[in-house]
């Protein structure tokens, strides 16, 4: 995983739209970059829709909401219009910014170890250089940490 002062590395991916989006269009303010296993599970749903409930008090402390997994553009879509979600989610199913952040590796599933993204979220300064990394998130309360570290830097 990628660690803390070094520069983000840089994508280009998709939105539900298939419009591409990349780290460049986020310089000059904050970046809430966010990586999760799947759309529409438990764990998945309950952070997005942390990230929902505080997505304006996130925007008044300076920074945008991304979240980034493997899934389709469409079922992204689904996804976002299933929870009302106010930010985009950016589809990478070939995986090549979820390896360049260091997100995919093995984790334990339901007692199996399994290869998957590790749910984790990277705060980038307006420069675009990881102020602070939050690996292995816990779904439950997380936009409230990421706003509370917001508020303190």
């Amino acid at each position: 995983m990628i660690e803390a002062g070094t520069m983000a590395p840089d994508f280009s991916l998709p939105d539900a739209e298939g419009k591409i989006h990349s780290l460049a269009e986020f310089r000059g303010s904050w970046l809430v970059l966010y990586f999760y296993p799947r759309d529409d599970t438990p764990g998945c749903t309950t952070e997005a829709c942390g990230f929902r409930d505080l997505h304006g008090e996130i925007r008044a402390a300076g920074a945008a909401v991304l979240g980034i997994s493997a899934d389709s553009p469409e079922k992204h879509g689904k996804f976002r219009d299933k929870y009302e979600l106010p930010f985009l989610l950016l589809a990478d199913p070939g995986k090549r910014s979820i390896e360049a952040y260091g997100v995919w590796g093995e984790k334990k599933m339901y007692g199996k170890v399994v290869h998957g993204i590790l749910r984790s979220t990277f705060l980038i300064d307006p420069a675009g250089r990881i102020a602070r990394v939050f690996p292995k998130v816990s779904p439950a309360g997380h936009a409230q940490e990421i706003l509370e570290a917001l508020k303190n830097l």
